[in-house]
């Protein structure tokens, strides 16, 4: 519900970009909204991993996911008042709260599963979360398609950020992994230090490699298909 949520947000408001603004401008805008989502993860990937290990993972969750509803309602109102600078905000936010809540996602699942059980349930949250992205997209494309508007639309924001807040009072507490980290609140210290680590063994530092270079191409391409599709319906109004 989370990944629906963020996708659809950034993919709406790329369209709404698109259709207020011409020229250049906007094809700079859509491309800059990806970056807008996805820069907190640079810088907070690493707090976000020592907060996860600190403190119950479960808890960590229902409360990235309880400001999550107030990031929804601001993303709500930047569409009801067609503020793109409202929603860059909101957008931004959901990057802030995504980039702590990947180390909680991806890190309980060991608190869990049993080691044999590992790749299944690794499987199940990334075919989850890419079906999220997908439908995500689509649903953004359908509501800013010829007359429609995306505000119809915007309450399914505010609905799956309550899905998601309350899918998260079901986790199962985990309890504190590491009950005496100090969680080193510089976050470029903290991600310099994650970027040592993964240095430290090949195999992992590789797996980000590639797990990095999957995501901004994906990232490139979606913006490139976007910018793209403004510059046809520019093109066709001008022949209009």
């Amino acid at each position: 519900f989370a990944a629906f949520g963020d996708n659809f947000l950034k993919a709406a408001l790329s369209f709404l970009v698109a259709a207020q603004i011409t020229g250049a401008k906007s094809g700079a805008l859509i491309t800059l909204a990806g970056g807008v989502f996805i820069a907190p993860f640079f810088f907070l990937s690493g707090l976000g991993g020592e907060l996860a290990d600190r403190y119950d993972k479960a808890l960590m969750a229902q409360r990235i996911k309880f400001v999550e509803m107030g990031a929804a309602a601001l993303a709500v109102v930047g569409f009801g008042f067609h503020s793109v600078i409202l929603l860059f905000v909101a957008l931004f936010l959901f990057g802030t709260l995504g980039s702590l809540f990947g180390p909680v996602k991806y890190g309980i699942l060991p608190d869990h599963l049993a080691r044999s059980e590992l790749p299944g349930g690794n499987a199940l949250i990334e075919s989850g979360t890419f079906l999220a992205i997908l439908i995500g997209t689509i649903v953004a494309g359908i509501a800013a398609n010829g007359e429609s508007n995306p505000i119809h639309f915007a309450w399914l924001m505010l609905l799956t950020a309550l899905v998601s807040w309350l899918a998260s009072l079901l986790i199962p507490r985990t309890g504190e992994g590491a009950p005496n980290l100090v969680v080193n609140r510089n976050i470029l210290v903290s991600t310099w230090d994650l970027i040592k680590e993964l240095r430290a063994d090949a195999r992992l530092w590789w797996g980000a490699i590639v797990v990095s270079w999957f995501w901004l191409v994906g990232a490139l391409v979606l913006s490139l298909l976007r910018s793209e599709e403004h510059t046809s319906e520019l093109q066709s109004h001008h022949d209009l």
